[in-house]
């Protein structure tokens, strides 16, 4: 592909951003999808990320055919069930609860769309490790309100850090945005924003 492709991330997170900056890439635009994130039935949490970034993708680009555009959602999963972002703070109170002592995946799917139809649609899993978390832990961190709009009630670049003991796989995709596959999935696409190496 010749000459500058804008590139659209199709995500309001500005953990995405700064992720994105990390790598020198600075999206042209930030256009926030509107995709109803609710799993379907007896969807599989790997499933849900891929169909739910790429929709997030395809949304955008029916609007900017031209460009290409960089979808996300990030799915954090205790064997079959999904904890999707916390309504409300007993929500978020069962899910800290549900994780604490145990181990959980953060699926992050990634849908990258280049014009002309190409496209790349992966998901990529980090196995991330909870200490045992006491009732005092919890309630400070629902009093923090950092678990707002945070898929698993939670956000390793914060203040939940303290909480985990191992991770297994990629920090940047528990934190939004799984960077390494993206540089590599822009290339791939022969896409080269400014900034990226």
């Amino acid at each position: 592909m010749i000459g500058h492709i804008p590139l659209i991330l199709a995500s309001a997170s500005p953990r995405r951003v700064e992720l994105l900056a990390q790598i020198g890439v600075t999206p042209d635009q930030i256009l926030p999808a509107h995709v109803d994130e609710v799993a379907l039935k007896d969807e599989r949490p790997i499933d849900m990320a891929r169909r739910l970034a790429d929709a997030k993708a395809q949304e955008i680009q029916k609007q900017h055919p031209n460009a290409c555009v960089i979808g996300a959602d990030t799915v954090v999963s205790v064997g079959r069930r999904i904890l999707g972002k916390a309504e409300d703070e007993a929500q978020a109170r069962a899910y800290l609860s549900l994780l604490s002592g145990r181990s959980h995946r953060v699926i992050g799917g990634l849908a990258i769309l280049a014009p002309g139809g190409v496209k790349v649609v992966k998901a990529i899993t980090t196995k991330v490790d909870f200490k045992r978390l006491s009732v005092q832990e919890i309630d400070g961190y629902i009093a923090s309100d950092e678990w707002h709009d945070k898929a698993g009630a939670y956000a390793i670049q914060g203040r939940a850090g303290a909480f985990v003991k191992s991770i297994n796989g990629s920090y940047a995709n528990v934190v939004g945005l799984a960077i390494h596959e993206v540089a590599n999935a822009l290339k791939g696409l022969g896409v080269h924003p400014a900034g990226l190496i």
